[in-house]
């Protein structure tokens, strides 16, 4: 029987069950071979750009002791990179460079902002998402979920390399470092990819997928979802120093976090070929509301922290890696690349503002020094918006099929 997780064409009713047919270039994807070199590239890529933004919490405490602005503001710079990635969904690998110049931005915000968060952001995001699925049917969400847990290693590997770099060097020269290691690297992959088929597209947006109800349900749940993504990466250095613990032991935390992300990525994307990829998008999102909500408030010891970074870190890691296997699912391979397109531009405002929007609430209870209290209406804050983004995406399960055994 044909994999239902795979991509399907839209033409069939609204509300009707995806369809079992595969559509003839998806009977011809090879499942494999180049694809696994794609797939590894693509994972090299993810390792840096969604690594050194996981990582930006430690940079942020460091440059907040030192006294160049306050957490809202920082958080702003770090969280403009993935809104710029979002926002302009094209690739230019050459543009990593400009890590390099952050290293001689870090007295002023106004360069910071415009080496770290603008020009480094410029896209890579788009080229992961939709590229190695053209390689993969059956095993979709694997691949997906392999490109994407190279994201929460390099998270994981990068955090404690930021922290030694800025306790042994200081943040200038971190930048510098981080910039030619992800030039040295990034390059030689970005060559490696290279398209099955090449993607045809009429235009940049389909104003069509408006009128599906799916499409529009799934652009505003990613759009939602995001504003909580980056707020426990970019604020647990500066929590578990409230708490007494040391920087370090603040990279840790985000370093299992990372980890935590990658092993998410990779089993939400296993199980997205298992159980639907609607299904395991629902889940880690109500995950990750709950875990805001209901650990991270409560974790005033080292003990619940870890829990809270461990859970919230694989519900975190589950969002990036099954919505590119969501959005092939539902419209298929012939529209997945305007719909992806349209759908990553859409979290523009959750990567641009979420973050520093817990950052304009903590500010406004106290700040990053004050009592652990403070930090509650950004938890909360953050929770919220998952869990409202898990009622969208459940809407969009249950027009599929109301059956909690269906494959969707």
């Amino acid at each position: 029987m044909p994999d239902t997780g795979s991509a399907i064409e839209l033409e069939r009713r609204p509300g009707a069950s995806i369809s079992n047919q595969l559509t003839p270039p998806e009977a011809q994807v090879p499942d494999g071979g180049y694809g696994w070199v794609v797939v590894f590239a693509c994972a090299v890529l993810t390792w840096w750009f969604v690594g050194t933004t996981y990582s930006w919490g430690i940079i942020q405490a460091a440059l907040v002791k030192q006294g160049l602005s306050s957490a809202s503001t920082l958080s702003f710079v770090g969280s403009s990179t993935v809104a710029c990635i979002s926002g302009l969904a094209i690739v230019n690998a050459r543009v990593i460079r400009f890590w390099i110049l952050s290293g001689f931005a870090t007295l002023n915000i106004g360069a910071l902002f415009f080496t770290t968060g603008a020009i480094t952001g410029i896209g890579t995001r788009f080229v992961v998402s939709v590229t190695p699925a053209q390689y993969f049917s059956k095993r979709r969400g694997l691949a997906n979920g392999i490109v994407y847990a190279g994201g929460g290693l390099g998270g994981a590997v990068t955090s404690f390399a930021i922290d030694g770099l800025i306790q042994a060097l200081g943040p200038p020269w971190t930048f510098r470092i981080v910039g030619l290691m992800t030039l040295a690297t990034g390059l030689p992959a970005a060559w490696l990819i290279k398209e099955r088929t090449p993607i045809r597209t009429t235009g940049f947006i389909e104003w069509s997928l408006f009128r599906d109800l799916r499409f529009v349900v799934l652009f505003f749940a990613g759009a939602l979802g995001t504003f909580p993504l980056f707020v426990p990466p970019f604020f647990l250095p500066l929590y578990s120093a409230s708490l007494g613990l040391s920087p370090s032991a603040g990279a840790g935390l985000v370093a299992g976090f990372n980890l935590a992300s990658a092993l998410g990525r990779l089993g939400c994307g296993f199980a997205s070929d298992v159980i639907g990829p609607v299904t395991v998008l629902c889940l880690a999102l109500l995950l990750n509301g709950i875990s805001m909500l209901a650990i991270w408030p409560v974790s005033t010891s080292l003990g619940p922290l870890i829990l809270f970074v461990s859970v919230n870190g694989l519900a975190n890691g589950g969002f990036f890696s099954t919505m590119p296997t969501v959005v092939h699912a539902v419209f298929g391979s012939a529209r997945v690349s305007v719909a992806m397109g349209m759908i990553v531009t859409g979290w523009v405002g959750g990567y641009l503002m979420g973050a520093p929007i817990a950052g304009y609430l903590l500010n406004a209870y106290g700040g990053a020094e004050s009592t652990l209290s403070a930090y509650h209406p950004a938890m909360f804050y953050a929770g919220s918006m998952a869990m409202g983004a898990a009622g969208l995406v459940s809407l969009v399960r249950l027009k599929t099929s109301t059956s909690i055994f269906a494959k969707v």
